[in-house]
């Protein structure tokens, strides 16, 4: 079977970093690990925690029909700014629970507050949208939580990949 060919996205999503008054090392890192899976970054962006704005670069990348996966990092906690899930859940048409569900399950490994992630997954046309965790550590973890459904994943999506038997 042909590789599967990923293209993809990374958001940061975090009020300082998009300032400039703190470096951006989630992006970077989900970054290097989807180049290890032999993915096209297609794009990277430091974005505010701002619901709106989220939901319309999801909306846009997603639509543009040149990325099948965009991993956004930050917001997805308790704070009161914390907004990617709630961005992520308004633009997508299908939630894929089971990413969300092992990466807090892996992270439990590390941290006793991996139940704090409020990190959504799901699909918007042949988009699959991941959200990871701000730290560059917490973003690394749960990236590697899911690294090898990626392919599979996208290759359902796009058409790349046959369906599974029954």
């Amino acid at each position: 079977m042909a590789r599967v060919e990923i293209r993809a996205v990374v958001l940061t999503i975090s009020d300082s970093a998009s300032r400039g008054e703190r470096e951006d090392q989630s992006g970077p890192a989900v970054v290097a690990e989807l180049e290890k899976l032999g993915s096209k970054i297609e794009a990277t962006e430091i974005l505010p925690d701002d619901l709106e704005l989220i939901a319309s670069r999801l909306r846009e990348y997603s639509d543009g029909g040149v990325v099948n996966l965009i991993c956004t990092t930050g917001g997805t906690g308790f704070a009161p700014r914390d907004n990617t899930p709630e961005a992520t859940r308004a633009v997508i048409e299908k939630e894929a629970p089971g990413l969300a569900e092992l990466m807090r399950q892996r992270s439990l490994d590390s941290t006793p507050l991996a139940p704090l992630s409020r990190a959504v997954c799901g699909i918007r046309g042949r988009t699959l949208i991941v959200n990871l965790p701000g730290s560059r550590r917490g973003a690394y973890e749960n990236f590697i939580a899911i690294r090898h459904t990626l392919p599979h994943a996208i290759g359902l999506l796009s058409g790349q990949s046959p369906k599974c038997a029954s």
